[in-house]
Protein backbone atom coordinates (compact mmCIF):
# COMPACT_ATOMS: atom_id res chain seq x y z
CA UNK A 1 0.00 0.00 0.00
CA UNK A 2 3.12 2.34 0.62
CA UNK A 3 3.64 2.57 -3.45
CA UNK A 4 0.18 3.41 -3.63
CA UNK A 5 -0.39 6.09 -1.51
CA UNK A 6 0.67 8.72 -3.86
CA UNK A 7 -2.45 7.90 -5.97
CA UNK A 8 -4.41 9.67 -2.82
CA UNK A 9 -4.16 13.44 -4.40
CA UNK A 10 -5.06 12.18 -7.86
CA UNK A 11 -8.60 10.46 -6.15
CA UNK A 12 -8.90 13.37 -4.45
CA UNK A 13 -9.23 15.70 -7.39
CA UNK A 14 -10.81 13.40 -9.48
CA UNK A 15 -13.44 13.01 -7.00
CA UNK A 16 -13.50 16.85 -6.94
CA UNK A 17 -13.83 17.36 -10.37
CA UNK A 18 -16.55 15.07 -10.64
CA UNK A 19 -18.77 16.78 -7.79
CA UNK A 20 -17.76 20.00 -9.79
CA UNK A 21 -19.17 18.28 -13.06
CA UNK A 22 -22.83 17.15 -11.38
CA UNK A 23 -23.02 20.59 -10.03
CA UNK A 24 -22.12 22.19 -13.27
CA UNK A 25 -24.49 19.43 -15.76
CA UNK A 26 -27.11 18.55 -12.92
CA UNK A 27 -27.63 21.50 -10.95
CA UNK A 28 -27.03 24.49 -13.73
CA UNK A 29 -24.49 26.26 -11.04
CA UNK A 30 -22.35 28.58 -12.87
CA UNK A 31 -18.59 27.61 -11.76
CA UNK A 32 -16.40 30.66 -13.44
CA UNK A 33 -13.54 30.49 -14.39
CA UNK A 34 -10.15 32.08 -16.12
CA UNK A 35 -9.26 33.45 -19.44
CA UNK A 36 -5.78 32.29 -20.65
CA UNK A 37 -4.53 35.51 -23.31
CA UNK A 38 -2.79 34.56 -25.95
CA UNK A 39 -0.86 36.66 -28.30
CA UNK A 40 -3.53 36.26 -31.20
CA UNK A 41 -6.35 34.14 -29.25
CA UNK A 42 -7.98 33.65 -25.66
CA UNK A 43 -8.86 30.81 -23.90
CA UNK A 44 -11.58 30.21 -21.16
CA UNK A 45 -10.52 27.69 -18.91
CA UNK A 46 -13.28 26.93 -16.85
CA UNK A 47 -12.96 25.88 -12.93
CA UNK A 48 -14.05 22.39 -13.62
CA UNK A 49 -11.15 21.76 -16.05
CA UNK A 50 -8.65 23.05 -13.43
CA UNK A 51 -9.82 20.49 -11.19
CA UNK A 52 -9.18 17.93 -14.65
CA UNK A 53 -6.35 18.96 -15.20
CA UNK A 54 -5.14 19.10 -11.20
CA UNK A 55 -6.14 15.23 -11.09
CA UNK A 56 -3.98 14.69 -14.13
CA UNK A 57 -1.12 16.26 -12.61
CA UNK A 58 -1.41 14.51 -9.65
CA UNK A 59 -1.59 11.25 -11.36
CA UNK A 60 1.21 11.93 -13.32
CA UNK A 61 3.47 12.30 -10.12
CA UNK A 62 2.00 9.04 -9.01
CA UNK A 63 3.16 7.49 -12.09
CA UNK A 64 6.90 9.71 -11.62
CA UNK A 65 6.62 7.53 -8.40
CA UNK A 66 6.18 4.27 -9.72
CA UNK A 67 8.15 4.41 -12.94
CA UNK A 68 5.72 1.45 -14.58
CA UNK A 69 5.10 1.76 -18.40
CA UNK A 70 1.78 0.68 -17.64
CA UNK A 71 1.24 3.54 -15.29
CA UNK A 72 2.70 6.11 -17.62
CA UNK A 73 0.56 4.48 -20.40
CA UNK A 74 -2.40 5.54 -18.66
CA UNK A 75 -0.85 8.95 -17.85
CA UNK A 76 -0.47 9.69 -21.61
CA UNK A 77 -4.07 8.82 -21.78
CA UNK A 78 -5.15 11.12 -19.86
CA UNK A 79 -2.85 14.03 -20.53
CA UNK A 80 -4.42 12.96 -24.03
CA UNK A 81 -7.36 13.18 -23.57
CA UNK A 82 -7.84 16.64 -21.52
CA UNK A 83 -5.45 18.43 -24.04
CA UNK A 84 -7.78 16.93 -27.04
CA UNK A 85 -11.13 18.19 -24.76
CA UNK A 86 -9.58 21.60 -24.01
CA UNK A 87 -7.12 22.41 -26.71
CA UNK A 88 -8.52 20.78 -30.16
CA UNK A 89 -6.74 23.02 -32.29
CA UNK A 90 -3.44 23.03 -31.19
CA UNK A 91 -3.88 18.91 -30.16
CA UNK A 92 -4.48 17.70 -33.18
CA UNK A 93 -0.44 18.50 -33.77
CA UNK A 94 0.34 15.85 -31.79
CA UNK A 95 -0.40 13.19 -34.18
CA UNK A 96 3.24 13.52 -34.74
CA UNK A 97 3.48 11.55 -31.81
CA UNK A 98 1.33 8.65 -32.48
CA UNK A 99 2.66 8.43 -35.99
CA UNK A 100 6.41 7.88 -34.74
CA UNK A 101 4.73 5.29 -33.04
CA UNK A 102 3.15 3.62 -35.34
CA UNK A 103 5.83 3.56 -38.06
CA UNK A 104 8.27 2.11 -35.43
CA UNK A 105 5.64 -0.54 -35.05
CA UNK A 106 5.33 -1.64 -38.62
CA UNK A 107 8.89 -2.02 -38.69
CA UNK A 108 9.16 -4.56 -36.67
CA UNK A 109 6.88 -6.87 -38.75
CA UNK A 110 8.66 -8.53 -40.82
CA UNK A 111 11.39 -9.55 -38.88
CA UNK A 112 9.94 -10.07 -35.91
CA UNK A 113 7.44 -12.62 -37.90
CA UNK A 114 10.13 -14.38 -39.95
CA UNK A 115 12.21 -14.92 -37.25
CA UNK A 116 9.69 -16.40 -34.83
CA UNK A 117 7.91 -18.54 -37.14
CA UNK A 118 11.33 -20.30 -38.80
CA UNK A 119 12.59 -20.68 -34.89
CA UNK A 120 9.20 -22.69 -34.30
CA UNK A 121 9.38 -24.81 -36.59
CA UNK A 122 12.76 -25.49 -37.17
CA UNK A 123 13.78 -26.07 -33.96
CA UNK A 124 11.41 -29.32 -34.51
CA UNK A 125 13.29 -30.86 -37.65
CA UNK A 126 11.76 -34.20 -36.32
CA UNK A 127 8.52 -34.79 -36.06
CA UNK A 128 8.42 -38.90 -35.64
CA UNK A 129 10.53 -37.66 -32.65
CA UNK A 130 7.82 -35.22 -31.40
CA UNK A 131 4.80 -38.37 -32.24
CA UNK A 132 1.63 -38.16 -31.33
CA UNK A 133 1.98 -34.99 -28.85
CA UNK A 134 3.34 -32.62 -31.21
CA UNK A 135 0.04 -33.36 -33.75
CA UNK A 136 -2.85 -33.39 -31.02
CA UNK A 137 -1.23 -30.04 -29.53
CA UNK A 138 -0.99 -28.65 -33.05
CA UNK A 139 -4.94 -29.81 -33.87
CA UNK A 140 -5.80 -28.42 -30.26
CA UNK A 141 -4.46 -25.10 -30.89
CA UNK A 142 -5.61 -24.91 -34.36
CA UNK A 143 -9.54 -26.23 -33.07
CA UNK A 144 -8.99 -23.90 -30.06
CA UNK A 145 -7.59 -20.25 -31.70
CA UNK A 146 -10.88 -20.89 -34.35
CA UNK A 147 -13.15 -21.12 -32.26
CA UNK A 148 -11.75 -17.73 -30.69
CA UNK A 149 -11.03 -16.13 -33.87
CA UNK A 150 -15.54 -16.93 -34.92
CA UNK A 151 -16.10 -15.80 -31.07
CA UNK A 152 -14.41 -12.14 -31.49
CA UNK A 153 -16.09 -12.42 -34.96
CA UNK A 154 -19.26 -13.00 -33.72
CA UNK A 155 -18.67 -9.97 -30.77
CA UNK A 156 -17.66 -7.49 -33.28
CA UNK A 157 -20.62 -7.62 -35.31
CA UNK A 158 -22.90 -8.04 -32.80
CA UNK A 159 -21.62 -4.86 -30.65
CA UNK A 160 -20.75 -2.76 -33.73
CA UNK A 161 -18.38 -0.55 -31.45
CA UNK A 162 -16.37 0.62 -34.61
CA UNK A 163 -19.60 2.46 -36.29
CA UNK A 164 -20.35 6.12 -35.41
CA UNK A 165 -16.19 6.64 -35.01
CA UNK A 166 -15.89 9.57 -37.38
CA UNK A 167 -12.77 9.65 -39.15
CA UNK A 168 -9.99 12.57 -39.08
CA UNK A 169 -10.43 15.57 -42.10
CA UNK A 170 -7.27 13.82 -43.77
CA UNK A 171 -8.91 10.23 -44.41
CA UNK A 172 -10.22 10.49 -47.52
CA UNK A 173 -7.61 9.12 -49.19
CA UNK A 174 -7.23 5.99 -46.85
CA UNK A 175 -11.33 5.37 -47.58
CA UNK A 176 -10.10 5.84 -51.15
CA UNK A 177 -8.08 2.97 -51.31
CA UNK A 178 -10.46 0.13 -49.49
CA UNK A 179 -13.39 0.76 -52.07
CA UNK A 180 -11.32 -0.77 -55.19
CA UNK A 181 -13.17 -2.99 -57.02
CA UNK A 182 -13.36 -6.57 -56.09
CA UNK A 183 -10.92 -9.03 -56.41
CA UNK A 184 -11.55 -12.55 -58.49
CA UNK A 185 -10.70 -15.48 -56.61
CA UNK A 186 -7.45 -16.45 -58.15
CA UNK A 187 -6.35 -12.64 -57.35
CA UNK A 188 -7.10 -13.88 -53.89
CA UNK A 189 -5.00 -16.96 -53.83
CA UNK A 190 -2.31 -15.95 -56.18
CA UNK A 191 -1.92 -12.98 -53.08
CA UNK A 192 -1.03 -15.17 -50.63
CA UNK A 193 2.04 -16.64 -52.65
CA UNK A 194 4.94 -14.20 -52.47
CA UNK A 195 6.99 -13.34 -56.05
CA UNK A 196 9.56 -11.43 -54.01
CA UNK A 197 10.21 -11.42 -50.20
CA UNK A 198 11.39 -7.55 -50.39
CA UNK A 199 8.49 -6.84 -52.12
CA UNK A 200 6.49 -8.33 -49.79
CA UNK A 201 8.28 -6.61 -46.90
CA UNK A 202 7.95 -2.96 -48.48
CA UNK A 203 4.11 -3.59 -48.96
CA UNK A 204 3.30 -4.89 -46.00
CA UNK A 205 1.91 -8.20 -47.52
CA UNK A 206 2.59 -9.99 -43.75
CA UNK A 207 0.49 -12.92 -45.13
CA UNK A 208 2.94 -13.21 -48.08
CA UNK A 209 5.82 -12.56 -45.22
CA UNK A 210 4.16 -15.91 -43.02
CA UNK A 211 4.08 -18.35 -45.97
CA UNK A 212 7.73 -17.39 -47.40
CA UNK A 213 8.38 -17.99 -43.67
CA UNK A 214 6.42 -21.27 -43.02
CA UNK A 215 8.40 -22.39 -46.38
CA UNK A 216 11.75 -21.82 -45.06
CA UNK A 217 11.76 -23.13 -42.00
CA UNK A 218 10.44 -26.46 -42.78
CA UNK A 219 13.21 -26.48 -45.74
CA UNK A 220 15.32 -25.42 -43.18
CA UNK A 221 14.02 -28.53 -41.02
CA UNK A 222 15.45 -30.90 -43.80
CA UNK A 223 18.88 -29.58 -43.72
CA UNK A 224 21.43 -31.36 -41.69
CA UNK A 225 22.48 -30.42 -38.61
CA UNK A 226 25.92 -29.04 -39.21
CA UNK A 227 24.16 -26.52 -41.80
CA UNK A 228 20.85 -25.91 -40.09
CA UNK A 229 22.52 -24.97 -36.81
CA UNK A 230 24.28 -21.42 -37.99
CA UNK A 231 20.78 -20.16 -40.16
CA UNK A 232 18.70 -21.21 -37.05
CA UNK A 233 20.85 -19.65 -34.95
CA UNK A 234 20.94 -16.46 -36.61
CA UNK A 235 17.31 -16.86 -36.54
CA UNK A 236 17.16 -17.32 -33.24
CA UNK A 237 19.69 -14.16 -32.58
CA UNK A 238 17.62 -11.90 -35.01
CA UNK A 239 14.05 -13.01 -32.84
CA UNK A 240 15.94 -12.40 -29.51
CA UNK A 241 16.91 -8.90 -31.05
CA UNK A 242 13.13 -7.75 -32.25
CA UNK A 243 12.38 -8.65 -29.02
CA UNK A 244 14.18 -6.19 -27.53
CA UNK A 245 13.95 -3.73 -30.10
CA UNK A 246 10.11 -4.39 -29.39
CA UNK A 247 10.68 -3.31 -25.51
CA UNK A 248 12.39 -0.34 -26.75
CA UNK A 249 9.73 0.56 -29.10
CA UNK A 250 7.06 0.09 -26.46
CA UNK A 251 9.18 2.81 -23.82
CA UNK A 252 7.75 5.48 -26.99
CA UNK A 253 4.14 3.94 -26.08
CA UNK A 254 3.39 6.89 -23.59
CA UNK A 255 3.68 9.39 -26.24
CA UNK A 256 2.38 7.54 -29.01
CA UNK A 257 -0.76 7.05 -26.26
CA UNK A 258 -0.75 11.05 -25.78
CA UNK A 259 -0.47 11.77 -29.22
CA UNK A 260 -3.49 9.30 -30.57
CA UNK A 261 -5.91 10.44 -27.85
CA UNK A 262 -4.85 14.18 -27.97
CA UNK A 263 -5.37 13.50 -31.88
CA UNK A 264 -8.83 11.28 -31.60
CA UNK A 265 -10.58 13.69 -29.37
CA UNK A 266 -9.54 17.10 -30.45
CA UNK A 267 -10.85 15.89 -33.86
CA UNK A 268 -13.77 13.36 -33.27
CA UNK A 269 -15.08 14.94 -30.14
CA UNK A 270 -14.89 13.24 -26.76
CA UNK A 271 -18.22 11.27 -27.81
CA UNK A 272 -15.46 8.86 -28.71
CA UNK A 273 -14.77 7.56 -25.71
CA UNK A 274 -17.89 5.90 -25.78
CA UNK A 275 -16.74 3.76 -28.55
CA UNK A 276 -13.77 3.09 -26.85
CA UNK A 277 -15.55 1.92 -23.68
CA UNK A 278 -17.98 -0.60 -25.88
CA UNK A 279 -14.67 -1.75 -27.48
CA UNK A 280 -12.97 -2.54 -23.97
CA UNK A 281 -16.48 -4.31 -22.41
CA UNK A 282 -17.13 -6.21 -25.56
CA UNK A 283 -13.65 -7.20 -25.46
CA UNK A 284 -13.30 -8.44 -21.96
CA UNK A 285 -17.34 -10.01 -22.80
CA UNK A 286 -16.05 -12.33 -25.59
CA UNK A 287 -12.89 -13.35 -23.41
CA UNK A 288 -15.41 -14.13 -20.73
CA UNK A 289 -17.99 -16.34 -23.57
CA UNK A 290 -14.86 -18.00 -24.52
CA UNK A 291 -13.74 -18.73 -21.38
CA UNK A 292 -17.17 -19.82 -19.86
CA UNK A 293 -18.29 -21.45 -23.30
CA UNK A 294 -14.91 -22.94 -24.14
CA UNK A 295 -12.11 -23.86 -21.92
CA UNK A 296 -14.46 -24.99 -18.91
CA UNK A 297 -16.37 -27.48 -21.22
CA UNK A 298 -12.93 -28.47 -22.43
CA UNK A 299 -11.74 -28.92 -19.34
CA UNK A 300 -14.75 -31.02 -17.71
CA UNK A 301 -14.36 -32.91 -20.39
CA UNK A 302 -10.61 -33.77 -20.07
CA UNK A 303 -11.45 -34.46 -16.47
CA UNK A 304 -9.36 -31.20 -15.15
CA UNK A 305 -9.29 -30.66 -11.62
CA UNK A 306 -10.97 -27.28 -11.77
CA UNK A 307 -10.26 -26.57 -8.23
CA UNK A 308 -6.68 -27.36 -8.32
CA UNK A 309 -6.19 -25.96 -11.50
CA UNK A 310 -8.10 -22.81 -10.38
CA UNK A 311 -5.33 -22.48 -7.78
CA UNK A 312 -2.52 -23.48 -9.76
CA UNK A 313 -3.19 -20.69 -12.84
CA UNK A 314 -4.04 -17.80 -10.17
CA UNK A 315 -0.22 -16.96 -9.82
CA UNK A 316 0.73 -16.64 -13.24
CA UNK A 317 -2.85 -15.23 -14.42
CA UNK A 318 -2.25 -12.49 -11.67
CA UNK A 319 1.37 -11.43 -13.28
CA UNK A 320 0.21 -11.57 -17.10
CA UNK A 321 -2.76 -9.12 -16.28
CA UNK A 322 -0.29 -6.74 -13.85
CA UNK A 323 2.24 -6.84 -16.81
CA UNK A 324 0.49 -7.10 -19.73
CA UNK A 325 3.34 -9.99 -21.17
CA UNK A 326 2.92 -13.65 -21.11
CA UNK A 327 6.66 -14.32 -21.25
CA UNK A 328 6.38 -12.84 -17.35
CA UNK A 329 4.46 -15.68 -16.40
CA UNK A 330 6.06 -18.27 -18.11
CA UNK A 331 8.28 -19.36 -15.61
CA UNK A 332 5.62 -19.66 -12.49
CA UNK A 333 3.09 -21.33 -15.55
CA UNK A 334 5.39 -24.26 -16.24
CA UNK A 335 6.54 -24.86 -12.45
CA UNK A 336 3.13 -25.06 -11.19
CA UNK A 337 1.62 -27.13 -14.10
CA UNK A 338 4.31 -29.55 -13.41
CA UNK A 339 3.40 -29.40 -9.33
CA UNK A 340 -0.45 -29.78 -10.82
CA UNK A 341 0.28 -33.46 -12.36
CA UNK A 342 1.55 -32.66 -15.93
CA UNK A 343 4.81 -34.25 -17.24
CA UNK A 344 7.81 -32.24 -17.27
CA UNK A 345 8.71 -33.55 -20.96
CA UNK A 346 4.60 -31.96 -21.65
CA UNK A 347 4.99 -28.82 -19.89
CA UNK A 348 8.75 -28.57 -22.11
CA UNK A 349 6.80 -28.84 -25.03
CA UNK A 350 3.26 -27.33 -24.95
CA UNK A 351 3.57 -24.76 -23.29
CA UNK A 352 6.47 -22.46 -25.25
CA UNK A 353 4.73 -24.12 -28.39
CA UNK A 354 1.34 -22.38 -26.93
CA UNK A 355 3.35 -18.85 -27.15
CA UNK A 356 3.04 -19.23 -30.72
CA UNK A 357 0.24 -20.98 -31.58
CA UNK A 358 -2.30 -21.00 -29.39
CA UNK A 359 -2.59 -17.15 -28.17
CA UNK A 360 -6.34 -17.68 -27.86
CA UNK A 361 -6.86 -14.24 -26.13
CA UNK A 362 -4.89 -12.80 -28.95
CA UNK A 363 -6.33 -14.01 -31.56
CA UNK A 364 -9.83 -13.29 -30.51
CA UNK A 365 -8.97 -9.28 -30.08
CA UNK A 366 -7.11 -9.56 -33.73
CA UNK A 367 -11.04 -10.58 -34.98
CA UNK A 368 -12.56 -8.28 -33.17
CA UNK A 369 -10.09 -5.24 -33.40
CA UNK A 370 -9.87 -5.73 -37.23
CA UNK A 371 -13.62 -5.62 -37.51
CA UNK A 372 -14.08 -2.70 -35.32
CA UNK A 373 -11.12 -0.75 -38.10
CA UNK A 374 -13.38 -1.92 -40.66
CA UNK A 375 -16.53 -0.51 -39.32
CA UNK A 376 -15.31 2.86 -38.33
CA UNK A 377 -13.68 3.26 -41.91
CA UNK A 378 -16.96 2.52 -42.93
CA UNK A 379 -16.13 -0.42 -45.12
CA UNK A 380 -18.69 -3.12 -45.25
CA UNK A 381 -17.22 -7.05 -45.22
CA UNK A 382 -18.74 -9.72 -47.03
CA UNK A 383 -19.58 -12.61 -45.14
CA UNK A 384 -16.95 -14.28 -47.39
CA UNK A 385 -14.29 -11.59 -46.91
CA UNK A 386 -14.64 -11.74 -43.02
CA UNK A 387 -13.84 -15.11 -43.69
CA UNK A 388 -11.03 -14.85 -45.46
CA UNK A 389 -9.93 -12.38 -42.90
CA UNK A 390 -10.12 -15.13 -39.91
CA UNK A 391 -8.14 -17.65 -42.17
CA UNK A 392 -5.50 -14.72 -42.70
CA UNK A 393 -5.42 -13.80 -38.68
CA UNK A 394 -5.54 -17.81 -37.97
CA UNK A 395 -2.19 -17.60 -39.75
CA UNK A 396 -0.70 -14.28 -38.80
CA UNK A 397 -1.78 -14.70 -35.07
CA UNK A 398 1.14 -18.02 -35.21
CA UNK A 399 3.70 -15.12 -35.08
CA UNK A 400 2.38 -12.80 -32.18
CA UNK A 401 5.24 -12.82 -28.98
CA UNK A 402 4.31 -12.76 -25.98
CA UNK A 403 5.37 -9.35 -24.92
CA UNK A 404 3.15 -6.11 -24.43
CA UNK A 405 1.30 -4.82 -27.54
CA UNK A 406 2.68 -7.29 -29.97
CA UNK A 407 -1.02 -7.51 -30.89
CA UNK A 408 -0.83 -4.50 -32.42
CA UNK A 409 1.98 -5.47 -34.44
CA UNK A 410 0.38 -8.32 -36.17
CA UNK A 411 -3.08 -6.29 -36.50
CA UNK A 412 -1.12 -3.45 -38.19
CA UNK A 413 0.31 -6.14 -40.49
CA UNK A 414 -3.30 -7.68 -41.43
CA UNK A 415 -4.71 -4.17 -42.16
CA UNK A 416 -1.99 -3.31 -44.44
CA UNK A 417 -2.95 -6.96 -46.40
CA UNK A 418 -6.69 -6.30 -46.61
CA UNK A 419 -6.11 -2.38 -47.45
CA UNK A 420 -7.87 -0.69 -44.71
CA UNK A 421 -7.11 2.97 -43.23
CA UNK A 422 -4.40 2.96 -40.13
CA UNK A 423 -6.13 5.96 -38.33
CA UNK A 424 -8.71 3.49 -36.28
CA UNK A 425 -5.54 2.20 -34.96
CA UNK A 426 -4.59 5.54 -33.38
CA UNK A 427 -8.33 5.37 -31.83
CA UNK A 428 -7.54 1.72 -30.65
CA UNK A 429 -3.88 2.73 -29.28
CA UNK A 430 -5.49 4.50 -26.43
CA UNK A 431 -7.49 2.00 -24.92
CA UNK A 432 -4.36 -1.18 -26.36
CA UNK A 433 -3.28 -1.41 -23.11
CA UNK A 434 -6.06 -2.40 -20.97
CA UNK A 435 -7.18 -5.25 -23.62
CA UNK A 436 -3.67 -6.25 -23.60
CA UNK A 437 -3.96 -6.97 -19.82
CA UNK A 438 -7.11 -9.32 -20.41
CA UNK A 439 -6.03 -10.75 -23.14
CA UNK A 440 -2.87 -11.93 -22.39
CA UNK A 441 -4.43 -13.17 -19.31
CA UNK A 442 -6.44 -15.74 -21.27
CA UNK A 443 -3.29 -16.61 -22.98
CA UNK A 444 -1.88 -17.78 -20.17
CA UNK A 445 -4.68 -19.74 -18.82
CA UNK A 446 -5.45 -21.40 -22.36
CA UNK A 447 -1.74 -22.71 -22.95
CA UNK A 448 -1.66 -24.10 -18.88
CA UNK A 449 -4.83 -25.78 -19.57
CA UNK A 450 -3.52 -26.86 -22.89
CA UNK A 451 -0.70 -28.77 -21.07
CA UNK A 452 -3.18 -30.77 -19.25
CA UNK A 453 -5.32 -31.37 -22.20
CA UNK A 454 -2.62 -32.85 -24.05
CA UNK A 455 -1.30 -34.96 -20.91
CA UNK A 456 -4.54 -36.07 -20.29
CA UNK A 457 -4.87 -36.97 -24.23
CA UNK A 458 -1.71 -38.91 -23.68
CA UNK A 459 -2.24 -40.98 -21.05
CA UNK A 460 0.22 -39.80 -18.54
CA UNK A 461 -1.63 -37.16 -16.49
CA UNK A 462 -0.49 -38.28 -12.97
CA UNK A 463 -3.03 -37.19 -9.92
CA UNK A 464 -1.53 -34.12 -8.54
CA UNK A 465 -0.26 -34.29 -5.10
CA UNK A 466 -0.58 -30.63 -2.64
CA UNK A 467 0.19 -28.24 -4.52
CA UNK A 468 2.95 -26.49 -2.10
CA UNK A 469 4.43 -24.51 -5.15
CA UNK A 470 1.46 -22.79 -6.64
CA UNK A 471 -0.20 -22.22 -3.55
CA UNK A 472 2.41 -20.45 -1.71
CA UNK A 473 3.87 -18.54 -4.54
Amino acid sequence: MQKHKALIPFLAFAALALLLWVLQEHANVDLGGLTLHRPQASHYLSVLAIARWAAVAAFVYYAAKRRSLTVWIVAGMLIGIEAGHDFPSSASGLQVLSTIFLRLVKAIIAPLIFSTLVVGIANHPDLKQVGRMGIKALIYFELVTTVALFIGLGAANLTRTGEGVAPPANASSAAAAVNAPPQKWTDVVLHVFPENLAKSVAEGQLLQVVVFSILFGIALSLVREEKRRPMLAFCESLSETMFKFTNIVMLFAPLGVLGAMAYTVGTMGVGVMTNLLKLVLTLYGALVVFALGVLLPVALLARVPIRRFGRAVIDPFSIAFATATSEAALPRAMENMEALGVPKKTVAFVIPTGYSFNLDGSTLYLALAAMFVAQAAGVHLTFGQQLFMVFTLMVTSKGVAGIPRSSLVILMGTLDSFHLPAWPVLVILGVDQFMDMGRTSINVVGNCLASVVIARWEGEYKEPEPLATAENA
